[in-house]
């Protein structure tokens, strides 16, 4: 007898929850969203008022296998002890980016009260100076089309903000709350800086109106989301009966912390767990340091020793003492202190070992040369500030250098040409001092730490067995 056909995961399904009225709208629609922000957003008390209609970034994949499910997917939660499946119902609607029209349409209404975001670090289009880049053809290209046509067709993030604040002036539709939700330092006047830099090019009076009806919140967000697999997809069906056919497995732990006005409101978030502050900032670089920085560390040193996963490759003696080095010289400097930093990476170390998240070296390696600046250069500076020299930001300098070199996880990032080049130096330390200068160019000459960074090469060209 041929197997009977599961039924398509979708509203219609018994015990599935009802779609609540969209109030919210995100741009960058993946796992990572899915598994925290619209999964806070389905735990706050409030859930059934807040509905998220959802945009692709770039490619429309995202939309074309949530649509057909009225937006509904699987979180599988993945512990020591199992794993734990819940529908999430959340999104009300799901769109590919190019559905410009339903965005603004959204935009253009008055209980439309929040915009959040999630597209990785290079997607804000922010300079080294933290402002616009009107040097992306992206850019340019928005300017001229919002000049000439408030409602044209962008494609990039700060241009879809433009465009989307001018519809909701035409509206009169009110006060609205911008939150980008990436992995940046200052994330709210960041975005705030680009979105105004846009506004100044394309029509200069919207600014007063955005400083009376806008608010840009700043938050920052942990939980290892990997990508999903075709394994998820068949435990789904096979323990939950349906068929989903983007599933989201995650990790136990997660993390939000949120500080904005939000003045038009937002989900009771906070009694889903998300803690409101008045300054994100120290919780901000305690996950930007630790966890993102040990990550960039393990994508790149851990791939060149021929780990493909994190739980691989802090599972190797050597990869871990290097981390370890590194927390130590990053959570000196932490604002939040030493005590912080050591229960936070005490908990990291049973969280990156967690064999059954299996998150890729090969999902956190790309864009390197937006990250680790970020990440690595702050504990850098105060370390030689303080007259010692930081082996563990030396190393993961070198391995990052020997990336882009063509060792360990493959090279996606096309932000590096100028520190791909720099690296290619047949002279180790020329090499260095190059790479390096990309980074900041104000950087002063620093012969010990050059020489440092170079021995780490050395070392993890020829990795020990």
């Amino acid at each position: 007898m041929p197997d009977q056909k599961l039924p398509r995961l979708s509203r219609g399904l018994p015990g599935t929850p009802k779609a609540p009225p969209v109030r919210m709208v995100h741009i960058g629609i993946g796992n990572f969203h899915r598994a925290h922000q619209a999964w806070y957003t389905a735990n706050a008390p409030d859930a059934a008022d807040w509905g998220i209609a959802a945009f692709t970034a770039r490619r429309p994949d995202m939309a074309d296998q949530l649509a057909p499910q009225d937006g509904l997917y699987t979180l599988i939660t993945r512990s020591a002890a199992g794993d734990d499946f819940r529908v999430i119902g959340s999104l009300a609607a799901v769109h590919p980016s190019t559905d410009h029209e339903a965005y603004l349409n959204y935009l253009r209404r008055s209980e439309l009260a929040v915009v959040t975001i999630t597209v990785t670090e290079v997607g804000y289009l922010a300079g080294p100076d933290g402002r616009l880049d009107r040097t992306k053809e992206a850019v340019q290209t928005d300017i001229a089309a919002l000049r000439g046509d408030a409602e044209a067709q962008v494609s990039s993030v700060p241009g879809k903000l433009v465009a989307g604040l001018l519809a909701r002036r035409s509206t009169d539709a009110g006060p609205s709350t911008i939150l980008p939700c990436d992995n940046l330092p200052e994330s709210g006047p960041l975005t705030a800086a680009v979105v105004r830099d846009l506004a100044t090019d394309v029509d200069k009076s919207l600014l007063g109106w955005i400083d009376e009806n806008v608010d840009f919140a700043t938050s920052m967000v942990d939980r290892i989301t990997p990508a999903t697999s075709t394994d998820d997809r068949l435990l789904v069906a096979r323990t939950q009966g349906y068929e989903d056919a983007s599933p989201v497995p995650t990790e136990p732990f997660s993390e939000w912390v949120i500080s904005g006005r939000f003045r038009a409101g937002r989900p009771a978030w906070h009694e889903a767990g998300a803690r409101i502050v008045d300054d994100v900032t120290p919780y901000e670089q305690r996950k930007l340091w630790l966890l993102n920085g040990s990550h960039s560390l393990l994508a790149y040193a851990g791939s060149i020793r021929g780990h493909s996963t994190i739980d691989e490759a802090i599972g190797d003696a050597e990869c871990r003492s290097w981390v370890e080095e590194f927390w130590t010289e990053a959570g000196r400097n932490l604002i939040l202190g030493t005590e912080a930093a050591e229960t936070y990476t005490s908990a990291l170390i049973e969280r990156f070992g967690n064999p059954r998240v299996r998150h890729q070296l090969s999902q956190i390696a790309p864009d390197g040369s937006r990250k680790l600046p970020i990440r690595i250069l702050p504990t850098l500076r105060a370390e030689r500030a303080a007259g010692r020299m930081p082996i563990g930001c030396a190393t993961v300098i070198a391995a990052w250098i020997l990336h882009l070199r063509g060792y360990g996880a493959p090279l996606k990032d096309p932000g590096a040409g100028d520190a791909q080049t720099a690296a290619a130096d047949p002279d180790v330390p020329s090499a260095v001092r190059g790479v390096l200068g990309t980074w900041d160019p104000d950087l002063p000459p620093d012969a010990d730490l050059v020489e440092t960074i170079a021995e780490r090469i050395n070392a993890l060209e020829e990795p020990s067995s």
